[in-house]
């Protein structure tokens, strides 16, 4: 298990323009350079790709903008309106797409050997929480990928059930010190 922080504010991959002539470009400017910072923070944890298949954790953290906080001797206080979650762009998906493309051929060979994970977005909590991201990529064994791929796509889904399996897998993360 391998994890790092890669701090900066954290940008999405969104959709490619078509400039012509088989010409492609990424449409956000900030995509770039914030692939760069992951890369260069996950060479320094990784010796070699893993080469089956793994779990990745994200957990982005946000700058609040200065409308959450409070003004003079609150200043260091969250306003009582300022959102708990984040629920605005930059979507999650797109946030979790540029770290997967990021550290293809470092913390793997491919981002398609992620076969689980979890990723979650939120505002920082306090003014000095770093943005940024944290990475958590664990390699699976044949048992742990069997657990993973238990379930069979044919089969009906108990939503209750996977709920209930899905609040123990969270629990013993969290005994292990695995999510924040």
């Amino acid at each position: 298990m391998i994890t790092f922080f890669v701090p900066g504010n954290p940008a999405p991959q969104g959709s490619k323009r078509y400039l012509g002539r088989g010409v492609m470009v990424e449409s956000s400017k900030r995509v770039k350079p914030w692939r760069a910072d992951i890369r260069a923070a996950a060479l320094e944890h990784f010796p070699t790709p893993f080469t089956g298949p793994v779990r990745v954790y994200m957990r982005f953290v946000i700058r609040r903008p200065m409308s959450h906080w409070g003004t003079g001797r609150n200043a260091k206080k969250r306003r009582r309106s300022a959102p708990s979650r984040h629920t605005q762009k930059p979507d999650l998906d797109k946030l979790v797409r540029a770290v997967g493309d990021a550290l293809t051929g470092i913390a793997y060979l491919d981002d398609s050997q992620i076969v689980a994970g979890t990723n979650h977005k939120q505002w920082a909590g306090t003014h000095n929480e770093r943005p940024g991201a944290e990475i958590t990529v664990i390699p699976l064994d044949d048992k742990e990928t069997k657990q993973v791929n238990r379930f069979d796509p044919n089969e009906p889904i108990d939503v209750e059930t996977r709920r209930i399996e899905l609040g123990q897998a969270l629990d013993e993360l969290d005994e292990q010190g695995g999510r924040a």
